[in-house]
């Protein structure tokens, strides 16, 4: 929907050493709702599957900004519950002048479209280089999702399954049901037996007994 937000910041949260890793456990919440519709695409092409981008940067005593990665992620296709980890990079400047600047100073290299972090949105070609572009791995970002999916082809799935529910119901349940398939089933197989039966007498016999009755 248009009034919907697409991005936002969340709080400033100070690290916990767990083990070896400084944790930061952010705890933000946000809601997301998206909507499809097959008119907006050809026959030819696929939907392209919503993609979520994250940027971490680091503030410290002296109220200096650091970017401490970039990552992307792909959202489930599949609902339910979804606990994901995804591994973060940034990058890096060649020479140890631009270390110190960033330890003493504050202030990192940055990306200008963080579309860049999968596939940018300004890229047409078939193939993407990132030749002589250096990046440096720093840690990893830990999504919890909750995912819902609704259409219509559950809903209609879901009045079939109702609609079958409702006659098991009349039959009076699963028992009286195999009861009944057990009746019906004996009638069928002494019918045959009787058909068997007229089928194997002399035709003789079955006139004569026609005439009789």
């Amino acid at each position: 929907p248009a009034f919907q937000q697409l991005s936002g910041v969340t709080q400033t949260c100070t690290t916990k050493t767990v083990g070896w890793d400084k944790v930061a456990y952010f705890c933000y919440l946000f809601t997301l709702e998206m909507f499809f519709t097959q008119g907006g695409e050809s026959e030819e092409s696929l939907p392209q599957w919503p993609v979520l981008y994250f940027e971490v940067l680091s503030l410290d005593f002296w109220q200096r900004y650091r970017v401490e990665g970039y990552g992307s992620l792909v959202l489930p296709a599949s609902p339910g519950l979804h606990t994901l980890t995804i591994p973060t990079w940034r990058p890096v400047e060649l020479g140890t002048v631009a270390e110190l600047r960033r330890f003493f100073i504050g202030g990192s290299p940055e990306l200008e479209d963080i579309t860049y972090v999968r596939i940018p949105s300004t890229f047409k070609g078939e193939r993407l280089s990132r030749f002589g572009f250096r990046t440096e791995t720093t840690g990893s970002v830990t999504f919890r999702l909750y995912c819902l999916q609704q259409s219509k082809a559950f809903l209609e799935t879901s009045a079939l399954r109702q609609r079958m529910q409702s006659v098991l119901d009349r039959l009076g349940g699963s028992s009286q049901q195999s009861s009944v398939y057990d009746v019906l089933e004996a009638f069928q197989r002494a019918r045959r037996r009787m058909q068997e039966a007229r089928e194997s007498l002399p035709q003789d016999l079955i006139s004569t007994s026609a005439s009789v009755l």
